[in-house]
């Protein structure tokens, strides 16, 4: 809303042209929804807690988790209620994919506060079942997949990176590809979320190389000189990365070990699901298994952990899957692991933006 507003006056004022430059926007919104964390979060964390909406343990996961029982949950609430603030005042209520990309994660969102609230209700680790879950997010993944497909100008192919000539188009079959990005990317997410911060840091870091790949993609010149995929209004969805990775920032203030707060489902399916859409979007769909490293790892060890179970009868790949668990079981200490997978995802975010030149 204030973007439009100064828009209205920078014919009058010459000063608030610097609101039509993408990279200002995308500073404001990430330092508008941090500072919205820092100043109402301990209000929040105080709210929840006198609600009693707090995290339930599995029995049988690691002893030292036991600890945690009690902790406020659903911070994602505020994390989603932050950055969508921040975007009704910096970026353009009329982008058509910032708005379909808000509906993405509101409705994931749905399904991960369902998933909370039966746990909250039931007063224990399990909400929905797997099956259920699974069904509801494909469900929505094939929303969004049919909504992207038929979006004026979008193009429903798969390019590859590194090969530029590379490109295959999936014309209908794109909508069944794209709702299995926003599940897999939406379930990665939640299964990395089982220490603190270890999912907050690794989406703040693979959400900033896609708000790269957005502003690239959205530029014309930019993405002529890449030799990327031009993606028509992407450079809103930048802005909408950018208030969800400052509001990220905010949350991992509270969320750092020890955790005063912790995300819930409602927070990580959507995270992931804002990644995958993203991904889709700028037509960098098979880069986010590398940009997103630290969530394929967390989820290909519990594929690996069940199949291997189910092969050799009652074997076990790792120690507890996911496989961060496997690490706390070898004496490593919580806070090592977590910065250890922060500087991995760092180094794969990296990785990812140096495709940018090797065309």
């Amino acid at each position: 809303m204030l973007y439009r507003l100064f828009l209205d006056l920078a014919d009058a004022v010459s000063a608030f042209n610097v609101f039509r430059y993408i990279t200002f926007r995308i500073i404001l919104a990430s330092l508008t929804s941090m500072a919205v964390w820092l100043f109402v979060g301990p209000a929040f964390i105080r709210r929840v807690k006198a609600y009693h909406v707090r995290q339930y343990i599995r029995a049988e996961g690691p002893e030292s988790h036991q600890a945690k029982a009690g902790t406020p949950t659903m911070g994602g609430l505020l994390l989603l209620g932050a950055a969508f603030l921040s975007c009704t005042m910096w970026a353009d209520p009329l982008s058509e994919l910032a708005v379909s990309m808000w509906g993405v994660i509101v409705l994931f969102a749905a399904v991960g506060f369902q998933d909370d609230y039966l746990k909250i209700r039931r007063r224990r680790s399990e909400g929905l079942s797997g099956k259920q879950k699974f069904a509801l997010l494909f469900f929505l993944g094939l929303l969004a997949g049919i909504m992207l497909y038929r979006t004026p100008g979008f193009s429903p192919i798969l390019t590859f990176p590194v090969f530029k000539n590379l490109i295959v188009d999936l014309g209908p079959l794109y909508v069944f590809f794209a709702a299995l990005v926003l599940v897999a990317s939406s379930n990665a997410v939640n299964l990395t979320d089982g220490l603190d911060g270890l999912a907050a840091g690794p989406f703040i870091m693979a959400g900033a190389t896609y708000m790269v790949f957005a502003y690239c993609a959205g530029n014309a010149v930019i993405a002529g000189h890449l030799q990327i995929t031009r993606a028509p209004g992407a450079a809103e969805v930048a802005v909408v990365l950018a208030s969800l990775i400052g509001s990220g920032l905010g949350f991992l203030w509270f969320n750092a070990y020890p955790a005063e707060i912790f995300l819930g489902d409602v927070g990580s399916l959507s995270l992931g699901a804002a990644l995958g859409f993203a991904a889709l979007i700028v037509k960098q769909e098979i880069l986010l298994v590398l940009v997103g490293g630290i969530f394929v790892m967390e989820a290909l060890s519990v594929i690996c952990q069940v199949s291997f179970f189910k092969a050799t009868k009652g074997r076990r790949l790792f120690r507890m899957t996911p496989i961060h668990h496997h690490f706390e079981l070898k004496g490593w200490p919580e806070p090592k692991i977590i910065i250890r997978f922060w500087i991995i995802a760092i180094v794969l975010g990296l990785a990812g933006l140096s495709t940018l030149k090797l065309r």
